[in-house]
């Protein structure tokens, strides 16, 4: 592979160009915490079915919400470049609308690099679990916006 030049420098690539996990073990530890939000559009049958809990899987919100917490503690086995973390705490947080479901993950920890991957991949993971669940009534369903709504790092107390 060509030596890559005349580019910003990329965190994740090295001087050849090649993908690199970034070494983050010279950085102190802080209070990591990010959220993220997603959202996927339903018929209106199909809210109320979940609502009704009436989907022939079972509790939709309970199952996505489950997915979406094992999901974010499963981010660095997912995301090849992505450090795995020791999480503090994550919670998801499903709402059910007249048109669709909106899921909002919040993750926390004390590290060396930020959780937004894992916020970002809760909420992911649980709307698609909320597809995967609806799929057999609901043919027109579509994910997305899925966006970090903050990212925020504090120093940890001496």
């Amino acid at each position: 592979m060509a030596k890559v030049t005349n580019v910003d420098p990329l965190s994740h690539i090295d001087s050849q160009g090649r993908a690199r996990m970034v070494d983050v073990g010279a950085k102190k530890p802080q209070h990591r915490r990010a959220r993220a939000e997603g959202r996927i559009a339903l018929a209106p049958a199909t809210c109320e079915k979940i609502r009704a809990d009436e989907i022939a899987k079972g509790n939709v919100l309970t199952v996505a919400q489950i997915a979406g917490i094992q999901a974010a503690k499963r981010t660095g086995e997912l995301i090849p470049l992505c450090h795995p973390l020791g999480i503090d705490c994550v919670a998801v947080v499903l709402e059910v609308s007249e048109s669709g479901v909106t899921a909002t993950a919040d993750v926390s920890c004390t590290g060396r690099t930020g959780v937004e991957m894992e916020a970002l991949t809760a909420v992911s993971i649980a709307l698609l679990t909320v597809y995967d669940m609806c799929k057999a009534i609901d043919k027109q369903m579509q994910i997305g916006p899925i966006v970090l709504l903050e990212k925020v790092k504090t120093d940890v107390d001496a």
